[in-house]
């Protein structure tokens, strides 16, 4: 049986900088409080646990934040609320936003700037509550739009929320399928009339676009495919979907001890692959385990 690790899994740029910034500042000693999970894998979450992190529950802030604690705004990014709040209570920010997120928030708030009085709608792709997006629309107003669909936008023009003839800057959450966002680009030029009413920015994360193809070719490639993800991953989920609909051959597990012997035909090929939230480290633990159950 020969098991190989994809090269191009593991943490996306952004969550490295996170992990990185909040394991100096804990070998530091100082006290950290992380606003929501900062990576969807249970494995690292309980590393960093180990290492002093406290994972903080949004119903719990802004009042369960010492005075003088360091708040992490993890990779997600946060809506400007989120930093007034922590302001107020005396907590010190650190601010992991990934960098590809916080230029899309910016382009977000000039949109918003040249919008004003009415003068359209922002649209933004990507998943209803998914922390990303609850930071964007903080930036792009009420008067936004979160679509997940081509249905989606059906249903908002006959809801009346989009109106042909009305301009729309559409953005898409940065772990969005590139394909799924062109799809809905094109439901919203008809809703709007055309193509001349409708700006389309680009901000599907370039690591993540390149992902589909990479791992597609690496699931084809493999007999069997196992899929090392948190289960609350949404990327991991879409991820995972892809791999299986390449082969069906595919195991989606969190750790190495849900590996089952029956998964691996002797003599078969086994590719082991994950999330942009799981761990190189998690990934070569999978993959010595598969070895061992020779």
């Amino acid at each position: 049986m020969k098991v190989t690790i994809d090269s191009g899994s593991g943490f996306c740029g952004g969550v490295i900088r996170a992990i990185d910034t909040i394991e100096g500042l804990l070998a530091e000693g100082r006290t950290l409080y992380s606003l929501g999970e900062p990576v969807h894998n249970e494995e690292e979450l309980a590393r960093l646990s180990s290492l002093g992190l406290r994972v903080l529950d949004k119903a719990a802030f802004p009042d369960g934040v010492p005075a003088g604690a360091g708040l992490v705004i993890r990779a997600h990014g946060e809506p400007p609320e989120t930093y007034r709040l922590a302001a107020g209570k005396g907590a010190g920010v650190v601010d992991c936003t990934c960098p590809v997120v916080l230029g899309l928030q910016g382009k977000i708030r000039r949109a918003r700037g040249c919008l004003g009085g009415g003068r359209g709608r922002i649209v933004i792709f990507g998943k209803k509550g998914h922390p990303e997006v609850l930071g964007l629309v903080g930036n792009a107003g009420p008067e936004a739009l979160v679509v997940e669909t081509p249905d989606a936008v059906k249903a908002a023009v006959a809801e009346g929320k989009i109106k042909a003839g009305e301009p729309l800057e559409v953005f898409s959450q940065t772990t969005m399928d590139p394909e799924a966002y062109g799809e809905t680009c094109r439901a919203l030029f008809e809703a709007a009339g055309g193509p001349g009413l409708v700006t389309v920015h680009d901000t599907v994360c370039r690591q993540v676009a390149s992902r589909r193809t990479e791992l597609s070719s690496f699931a084809s490639a493999n007999d069997v495919i196992v899929f090392v993800s948190g289960h609350s991953s949404s990327n991991g989920k879409v991820l995972y979907e892809l791999c299986r609909s390449v082969n069906p051959r595919t195991h989606w597990i969190g750790g190495p001890s849900e590996l089952e012997a029956g998964w691996f035909p002797e003599g078969c090929s086994v590719g082991v692959c994950g999330a942009t939230s799981t761990p190189r480290w998690l990934l070569e633990k999978v993959a010595a385990g598969i070895e061992n159950l020779q």
